[in-house]
């Protein structure tokens, strides 16, 4: 039965991602296979699967779009302190940028097409990387337990952190290389996303189940939203004023409207969990499909769901909110990015 739906799904795929007359190309990091695969889109085919270090858990891609990274991130046993860097155009690993051991680094975001940012929760950092070099050229304290996603401001001045174990979120000074402020925001904060053009940050706790905003300007918490199922990533849509949050106990994702910061829809997922492969949070919600990544692609038309338990994809027109399609992955998809560049199995 899987077999089939899969089969049909992908029908759906192909039908759909042409009429949208998408070109662009899709990066899934696979935890579990310590890969990054490379979907050609609209064909929607895996163009490369290339190898990454230990446990990739995010993915990012420059704005000019010809290259992304991946961080390493490793496990409590094997912590990871390395970035792959890929060629996207070329579908090739670029090199690998080493960085201070005990990194295990996570969060990502370019701030240009050769500097990028890079949490770092095993020194409490934020990492500033230059991918031309291939090195660190800044480590700003963060001194926040498990400091993991982040976000960067429009115009690159500020950066904000999640930091799980400390239930706070952190405003760093870019050009200034120093901390601002630690926004008390709930347990468990993992999730961020700047909304409303940037004036707003909307932090998911996965602990508390909540999800804080914070106005950008004055760093004061303006809501504490009630979230239930431990909300766990964040994607803003501000060409419809929503923001999307996973949450995986509920296997669902919530749908959330940004100026009265209300649930719109809570969009249910019907894809059972593979039981045959071990995953990060299999045994504590082993009849989830555990919905973790999300991502809006940059032309703003199609969704995408990773289910790290289920080892699959799920597609949605953003506008309608509609399922296209439920495609396979790598073992345990996470961190994806969006590429508007397209590469022909012919050119890798």
């Amino acid at each position: 039965m899987i077999t089939r739906r899969f089969a049909v799904s992908c029908v759906f795929w192909f039908v759909f991602l042409a009429q949208t007359g998408n070109t662009a190309t899709l990066l899934v990091a696979n935890k579990s296979e310590a890969s990054v695969s490379l979907m050609q889109l609209p064909a929607g085919n895996v163009v490369a699967t290339l190898p990454t270090g230990y446990a990739p858990h995010e993915v990012a891609v420059s704005p000019d779009g010809r290259r992304a990274l991946v961080s390493n991130y490793g496990d409590r046993d094997q912590p990871g302190a390395t970035l792959t860097l890929v060629d996207i155009e070329a579908a090739q690993v670029a090199g690998t940028i080493t960085l201070p051991d005990g990194s295990r680094p996570h969060g990502l975001e370019w701030l240009d097409d050769q500097q990028a940012i890079v949490t770092a929760e095993g020194i409490r950092s934020l990492l500033l990387v230059d991918a031309d070099t291939q090195t660190v050229t800044r480590r700003i304290p963060v001194d926040q337990d498990v400091a993991h996603m982040v976000a960067a401001s429009a115009a690159l001045d500020r950066a904000f952190t999640a930091n799980i174990g400390s239930g706070t979120t952190t405003a760093i000074d870019l050009e200034a290389g120093a901390k601002l402020e630690d926004m008390a925001a709930g347990d468990g904060s993992e999730g961020i996303a700047l909304a409303r053009g940037g004036s707003e940050l909307w932090v998911s706790n996965r602990g508390a189940d909540t999800v804080s905003v914070f106005d950008t300007t004055s760093l004061r918490k303006q809501a504490e939203l009630t979230l239930e199922g431990f909300p766990i990533r964040v994607e803003a849509d501000d060409a419809r004023g929503r923001v999307y949050v996973t949450l995986p106990r509920a296997d669902a994702m919530a749908v959330l409207d940004v100026k009265t910061r209300t649930l719109i829809r809570l969009v249910k997922f019907d894809i059972g969990p593979d039981r045959t492969r071990r995953t990060l949070f299999g045994d504590m919600l082993p009849d989830s499909s555990i919905p973790i990544g999300v991502l809006l692609s940059g032309d703003g038309k199609t969704l995408f769901v990773a289910h790290s338990n289920a080892h699959v994809l799920s597609v949605y027109d953003a506008a309608a909110l509609e399922r296209r399609a439920v495609i396979p992955t790598g073992l345990e998809p996470d961190g994806m990015a969006w590429s508007p560049l397209n590469v022909s199995p012919e050119e890798s």
